[in-house]
């Protein structure tokens, strides 16, 4: 990622990959890398890195694995990084996302395992209930080609706007068909849509954000995304070949393990969703 905040641990159990992996750090070809290091993973801050950290500290070791987490605080290093080697895994983005980024940017990303949701919410510093939203409002949107059509179809789920027929995972606010309130939109990256809360009079913010902002989505948002089928499900992701890793799999297997699930039930109150 761009911004990296912060090492926070060492991982895991060996095994050899197949042929085409390349593993972080090794200078070896793919068909004599040595496997037996740290699984290192890029993960966002909050939830990614503290349900990584909770396998670390309470499953990892009896299961065998050794566990490295890196924490990014953007959607584009994590996806590189996962690319080029610098890291082994990533945990942070959700299948239309991906599909978006490999398909812009070249790369050979794929899912593992489903872990959890997080809820897009409408926000406000400003206004308590939807319906005190004001004609002519302004409303931060993230600028990212997913999460912007993401965070309009929340907005016209919610009967604010209608989007044309057929807009879909590209829609921008050129696809807007009606807006009853002259809402007016700002674009702006992820990571912002929290900090603009003063700037604007509401903002659709992704599930990872909010947390960390300090909001509580399940109890803050004027309007929240609905669990039910609902195709953005975050998930442990590889470099394409890699899905076979010993250490990936000890990983993907921990991440849906009861225990996890119980963790993310009870420390984001449904905030944050398990999706297995």
């Amino acid at each position: 990622m761009r911004n990296t905040a912060k090492i926070t641990a060492a991982v895991l159990a060996a095994g050899a990959l197949t042929a085409g992996l390349t593993a972080c750090g090794s200078g070896k070809d793919s068909a004599s890398h040595d496997y037996s290091g740290p699984l290192v993973v890029a993960a966002s801050p909050t939830p990614h890195a503290d349900i990584l950290n909770f396998v670390k500290k309470n499953l990892a070791k009896k299961a065998g694995l050794d566990l490295e987490v890196k924490e990014f605080t953007d959607y584009v290093t994590p996806n590189t990084a996962t690319e080029d080697g610098s890291v082994d895994a990533n945990y942070f983005q959700n299948q239309p996302y991906l599909d978006d980024f490999n398909s812009k940017r070249g790369t050979h990303i794929v899912p593992v395992v489903t872990v959890h949701l997080e809820p897009l919410g409408l926000y406000s510093h400003k206004v308590k209930s939807l319906d005190a939203l004001k004609s002519g409002a302004t409303v931060a949107v993230p600028n990212d080609t997913v999460n912007e059509a993401r965070a309009l179809k929340l907005l016209a789920d919610n009967k604010l706007i209608t989007l044309k027929k057929g807009a879909g995972a590209e829609a921008t606010p050129r696809d807007i068909d009606a807006n009853p309130r002259h809402l007016a939109f700002k674009e702006v990256e992820a990571a912002q849509t929290a900090r603009s809360l003063d700037d604007v009079d509401a903002a659709v913010v992704n599930g990872n954000y909010a947390i960390s902002a300090g909001l509580k989505p399940a109890k803050d948002a004027l309007v929240l995304e609905s669990a039910k089928n609902n195709p953005y499900g975050n998930f442990l992701a590889v470099k394409k070949g890699n899905e076979n890793d010993p250490r990936v799999k000890k990983l993907a297997k921990l991440l849906t393990s009861p225990e996890v699930k119980k963790f993310i039930e009870d420390k984001y109150q449904g905030s944050v969703i398990p999706s297995f």
